[in-house]
């Protein structure tokens, strides 16, 4: 009976790989092209919305209009976070035997 092998170093885990850049530059340029597609739709809501009389419908998608563009250029532009083992947190505490003391009271009485 053969005896079995220990592994020397730990397998990295597929679920712990990061996306792929093609992967990631997809999705991004998916979550692009769906927030274009909104940004259609508030443009025939306000034409429509103009041409039935409805006018305090328009300026709602008008800013849909100028929002949509920035905010997809900004999410397009985000990469996926980065794992949390990554960072380094550190706490700092206050060492209480070199705390600064309060200077005693006294009364100052100008002349």
């Amino acid at each position: 009976m053969r005896k079995p092998r220990q592994r020397q170093a730990p397998v990295t885990v597929i679920t712990a790989a990061e996306p792929s850049q093609a992967e990631q530059l997809q999705s991004r340029q998916k979550r692009y092209l769906i927030m274009m597609g909104l940004r259609v739709l508030c443009l025939v809501a306000a034409a429509t919305a103009y041409g039935t009389g409805q006018m305090w419908a328009v300026p709602i998608f008008v800013v849909g209009l100028v929002a949509l563009p920035w905010m997809a250029v900004l999410i397009a532009n985000d990469r996926p976070p980065l794992k949390p083992s990554r960072f380094r947190r550190t706490t700092v505490t206050a060492v209480p035997d070199r705390a600064i003391e309060a200077p005693a009271r006294s009364n100052v009485i100008d002349q």
